[in-house]
């Protein structure tokens, strides 16, 4: 049996594995091993998007509308699609300006501006109440069906509660306290909640998996399969339509169109969103896989959305049990009590990890671009003298958590129950929408002024109060019903359903319609007709160029005057403590290639704006600025003098680039010339080599001439018959001689690259029978028989004439040299195959030892004396032949084994060209 008691202490133990998780992460983190600095981490991090609006409500929806609960999701993917371009720059700009949150990022942006932060704040603060208001919601309502089992009773016929009964309200100070343990330790908003992050992505992979498990337990438990749910949906008239999009209750275009552009701004300018995907990111390359990651995430939990609706309504068809509810509902009705445990699980993940980093995210706005900027002005409470605040700054934002969870209860009481969960997300949708003019314009357009986005968030806000919140509170008896029949003092144009008399579209299309009309317009409109400041224009810089600057140092240099090194350390010191201020300036005095505090800082632009930014990591951009402002005297700059600095650092880019571009050229010409001279060495080798090998080759038969000549000059009685035998052998190696300068002359010529060769359509037929017929008196004295296998008719090659017939002769005189001396054998064979033609000349004698193959063919191979260390070849006359072939794109090599012959070979490409 699910008793309370058991569903408590279930409840707690899975709070107590985050807590501990948690407490790892940030322990790691303290020892300097990260458990966050992976891109799977970061990619479940994000999926803190899948609330419980996804795990129960996207069922509900799907119950009454379809598939229309997919632009929800489509949003998302299309928008993460672009995030190499548009959040890569947003992550590049918080990392070096030490943005804090949604709100300091429009701040810094529109000249640190404390009345655009604050303006910011309140936006999402009201905006996201809903959101949060959702998730105690589905909590409560879990909770209170679940204990209710094994009867399904929906929470409004449960009845009056008591305090100590109102789940919502104990879920809501659970999760205060667990927020402030993990999101609360470190004053500098900017830096890392590991401990939260790797419970967020634990939380993850529990609600994946609940879901999954409950998916597929309706699919093929209760049902078999896929196709028997959709065949039963769509045997009933009334589900049928929910199956096809843009149809009958599955919505209209106007209604798809804006709900995948809210869910496309929601990724990205929710604050939780923004939180996790750029104040928690720990490396810019970890987008790559998030990109992909993601969007597999979205698909996996929504595979089941549609059976578990059908499911649904095929179980419960008299509509007693609400569509919301399906997911835990449906294991109930089948007795599966461990099932429906872990369901609540699941979604308990879902909404405690969207309420803890929201509420991180709203905390540190309300502190650090609502409160501060008021406080730090108000002189009567001194802030100023008080030597440590780092106290009153974790107070107000432990403060404004538990005031933010206690505002969303608030909001559940009383207009929570009068929406579905789906509906009330959409509200928070639309609410941060409102941003996405001020962001998007202030990162790509350098003419966006702060005038302007001040009144394009108001004038957007204000729609949304009066076309969203302010029906959400009619139809709770808040306000009078009349303001939505009538309009207010019965105006109908005023009708916040159909402003202006636009009707015919759901309330979240209209809403939208009409608050992107004015926060877009005015914007633009306004943004045109002021003049920026100079702090504008500098801010405008430093985001629409940010892949420009270099480090966190580009600010620096729009800052003009005097300071103190002790001034400056005690402002950083009062805000974030000692022992950080410390390590802050000797940070920054390393990188400058310094030992603080052994050695003196110079209070420079650098340093100015090094402490500004730490600041602006703990208090926000705008309370920095006030507070660097009370301990250095600036210099204001004007707007001309700001263009100038823009311009001499454009042409520094500029010369940076091309200093860059010639650096790259330079190094590119240093390896070419390296090249080359390792070339030159190795041909000076080469020649040396060469010139060594060829005086051997030319010495032997010159030192015969010269031996035999002398003994005949010596020796005038030698006999007719010796003196014939002498020029006999002196003929030899004069021919000898002749054939192997003729040799190192052709191999020259290959090599100088200057041989006049005339490449022709050759038939190598033709061109082996003409070399047989040249050589056949040869064949004839050595006794020699030659058999040629030579095809009808073969393709021609592209090549020189008389290059291919030096080849051929070099190969048949080859095999003469080295056939048998008794029944000398030479086989000739032409083949065409695969594009290309394959000569091989075979012959009968002793062949050549594998390990030779290769050396027969370098032109730096030594001819021996003996048969025992003399190899296959002879000269230079296999190298000149293979460099030949392989000019006019072909291959030679040798195949054989000593005592068996060897086989020369040697491929053309048919119809190439040289």
């Amino acid at each position: 049996m699910l008793h309370e008691t058991v569903i408590v202490l279930v409840a707690f133990a899975y709070l107590g594995v985050l807590f501990a998780i948690a407490y790892y992460a940030d322990g790691r983190a303290d020892a300097g091993r990260s458990v966050i600095a992976s891109p799977y981490v970061y990619s479940l991090s994000l999926a803190v998007y899948a609330t419980a609006w996804t795990f129960y409500g996207s069922v509900g929806r799907a119950a009454s509308d379809g598939v229309g609960f997919l632009p929800i999701y489509i949003g998302p993917t299309l928008m993460i699609a672009l995030w190499w371009v548009v959040q890569r720059k947003i992550l590049r700009i918080s990392k070096q300006n030490r943005i804090t949150s949604l709100a300091d990022f429009i701040a810094s942006r529109y000249g640190k501006s404390a009345l655009l932060g604050g303006l910011v704040t309140v936006i999402a603060v009201i905006g996201i109440l809903p959101y949060i208001s959702l998730q105690l919601k589905a909590v409560s309502n879990s909770f209170t069906i679940l204990v209710q089992y094994p009867q399904i009773v929906m929470p409004a016929n449960v009845g009056a509660q008591s305090i100590r009964q109102d789940t919502a309200l104990w879920v809501a100070l659970i999760l205060a306290a667990f927020t402030i343990a993990f999101g609360t330790r470190h004053l500098d908003a900017a830096e890392h909640h590991q401990g939260m992050v790797a419970a967020i992505a634990f939380e993850s992979l529990v609600k994946l998996l609940a879901f999954l498990a409950v998916g597929a337990f309706v699919t093929f438990g209760i049902y078999n399969g896929f196709g028997d749910v959709f065949a039963r949906a769509a045997a009933r008239p009334n589900l049928r339509a929910m199956l096809t999009p843009l149809d009958g209750v599955a919505g209209s275009y106007s209604s798809w169109a804006w709900l995948t552009i809210l869910s496309m701004m929601a990724i990205m300018f929710l604050p939780r969103q923004f939180q996790v995907a750029v104040i928690e990111n720990v490396d810019e390359k970890h987008l790559n896989k998030a990109i992909w990651l993601f969007p597999l995430y979205m698909l996996a939990i929504n595979v089941f959305v549609l059976p578990i609706a059908f499911g649904g309504l095929l179980r419960f068809p008299d509509g007693s049990v609400d569509g919301d509810t399906f997911v835990l509902t449906l294991p109930m009705a089948e007795k599966h009590e461990f099932l429906a445990l872990l369901v609540f699980i699941g979604g308990l993940s879902a909404a405690t990890g969207m309420v803890i980093v929201e509420t991180i995210a709203l905390s540190t706005m309300v502190c650090n671009d609502l409160l501060m900027p008021v406080l730090l002005r108000l002189r009567r409470l001194r802030l100023n003298e008080r030597r440590d605040l780092t106290g009153l700054l974790l107070g107000i934002r432990r403060g404004a958590i538990v005031l933010i969870l206690l505002l969303g209860y608030l909001y559940f009481k009383l207009a929570g129950e009068a929406y579905a969960l789906v509906s009330i997300g959409l509200i928070s949708f639309a609410a941060v929408a409102q941003f996405a003019p001020a962001i998007l314009g202030g990162i790509f357009w350098k003419g966006g002024a702060r005038a302007g986005a001040l009144c394009g968030l108001s004038a957007g806000f204000a729609v949304w109060l009066y076309t969203l919140l302010l029906p959400a509170l009619a139809r709770s008896e808040w306000l009078p019903t009349g303001l939505l029949e009538q309009g207010p003092f019965g105006i109908e144009l005023l009708k916040p359903l159909q402003l202006f008399g636009l009707g015919g579209l759901d309330q979240i299309s209209h809403a939208m319609i009409w608050s992107m009309i004015a926060n877009v317009g005015a914007y633009v409109v306004v943004s045109l007709c002021v003049s920026p400041s100079a702090d504008e224009h500098r801010q405008a810089s430093l985001f629409v160029d940010v892949f420009r600057q270099t480090g966190e140092g580009g600010g620096a240099r729009f800052w003009r005057g005097t300071a103190s090194v002790p001034d400056l350390y005690s402002l950083l010191a009062r805000f974030l403590g000692t022992a950080s201020a410390d390590g802050a300036f000797r940070d920054y005095a390393r990188s400058m290639g310094l030992n603080w505090p052994d050695e003196r800082l110079l209070a420079d632009a650098e340093l100015v704006h090094y402490v500004e930014v730490q600041l602006a990591g703990a208090i926000g951009a705008a309370s920095a600025r006030v507070m660097v402002a009370s301990v250095a005297k600036e210099e204001a700059l004007t707007v001309d003098e700001v263009r100038d600095i823009l311009d001499e650092a454009s042409q520094v880019v500029v010369y940076s680039h091309k200093l860059e571009q010639k650096s790259r050229e330079l190094e590119s010409a240093t390896t070419e010339l390296r090249t080359a001279n390792e070339r030159l060495t190795e041909l000076d080798r080469l020649k040396d080599d060469f010139v060594s090998t060829v005086t051997h080759e030319l010495r032997t038969p010159l030192t015969s001439i010269r031996a035999l000549t002398e003994i005949l000059l010596d020796t005038p009685d030698v006999g007719a018959e010796e003196r014939k035998k002498f020029l006999g052998i002196i003929a030899k190696e004069a021919e000898r001689l002749t054939r192997l300068i003729n040799q190192v002359l052709d191999l020259a010529k290959i090599e100088s690259g200057r041989g006049d060769w005339a490449a022709v359509q050759v038939d190598m037929k033709e061109v082996i029978a003409d070399t047989l017929a040249a050589m056949d008196q040869l064949f004839r004295e050595k006794n020699i028989k030659v058999e040629a296998r030579l095809p009808e008719k073969v393709s021609t090659v592209t090549v020189d004439l008389d290059r291919m017939i030096q080849v051929m002769l070099n190969l048949l005189s080859n095999a003469v040299k080295f056939c048998d001396g008794v029944n000398g054998r030479i086989e000739i064979a032409l083949a065409e195959r695969d594009g290309s033609l394959r000569v091989d000349v075979r012959d009968n004698g002793r062949g050549i030892s594998p390990e030779h193959h290769e050396a027969i063919f370098s032109k730096f191979h030594q001819v021996g004396d003996t048969l025992t260390d003399k190899p296959h070849g002879s000269g230079l006359g296999l190298n000149i032949s293979r460099q030949i072939v392989e000019h006019f794109g072909g291959r030679m090599w040798v195949e054989s084994q000593l005592g068996t012959g060897a086989r020369f070979s040697f491929t053309l490409p048919t119809g190439a060209t040289s």
